[in-house]
C-alpha cells in the first residue's frame, strides 16, 4: 500500500542557549488527540498551495500571536511518522523548526484547544509531552537530533 502523507509544521519557540534554553509549550485540550499532553506551542497541518515555511509562520500567528519571518525558521529535523495502523490520517511527515526571533509576546489564542502556555527548560520538561515531540526536544537538548528521523516504525 502506498504511504499517503499528511504534512505538518512544528515551530519550537526557544529562548536562551545551551543548557539554559527554554521552549514554549502548550497543554493540549479539546482536540481529541493527546489531550492532557504538553506540545509545541505552534504546530499544524500544511494547507493546500502553502509551503511548509508559510505554514509554520501562519501557525505561530494563529496559535500564539507572534509574527515570524521565514528567514528566522531554523530547520531541526524532518520526521517520517506512523501509528502503524494503516489509517491515512496517521501517516505523517512532520517538519520541525526552531525559532529564536519573533515579533510580539506569545499568548494563548486558541483556548478551546489548549489549557495553558508555559516556558520550560529543555533539561526539565513537563510530563507528559506528546511522544514524537518529546523525541525531538530530547534530541535538541542533547545535540543528537538527526536531520531526518523515523518514528513509529
Amino acid at each position: 500500500m502506498r504511504f499517503r502523507v499528511v504534512p505538518a509544521a512544528y515551530v519550537l519557540l526557544l529562548r536562551g542557549t545551551g543548557g539554559d534554553a527554554e521552549v514554549l509549550l502548550q497543554l493540549r485540550q479539546g482536540t481529541g488527540y493527546r489531550d492532557g499532553h504538553w506540545a509545541a506551542a505552534a504546530a499544524g497541518h500544511v494547507e493546500a498551495d502553502e509551503s511548509v515555511f508559510a505554514a509554520a509562520c501562519r501557525e505561530a500567528a494563529e496559535e500564539v500571536g507572534v509574527k515570524i519571518e521565514q528567514a528566522d525558521l531554523e530547520p531541526l529535523t524532518t520526521m517520517h511518522r506512523t501509528h502503524a495502523n494503516h489509517d491515512p490520517i496517521d501517516e505523517r511527515v512532520d517538519f520541525f523548526f526552531a525559532c529564536r526571533r519573533w515579533t510580539g509576546e506569545p499568548r494563548l489564542l486558541e483556548a478551546a484547544k489548549a489549557a495553558g502556555l508555559e516556558w520550560y527548560s529543555l533539561a526539565a520538561l513537563p510530563e507528559p509531552v506528546v511522544p514524537h515531540e518529546r523525541y525531538v526536544l530530547d534530541g535538541l537538548r542533547s545535540g543528537t537530533l538527526p536531520a531526518i528521523t523515523a518514528f513509529g516504525f
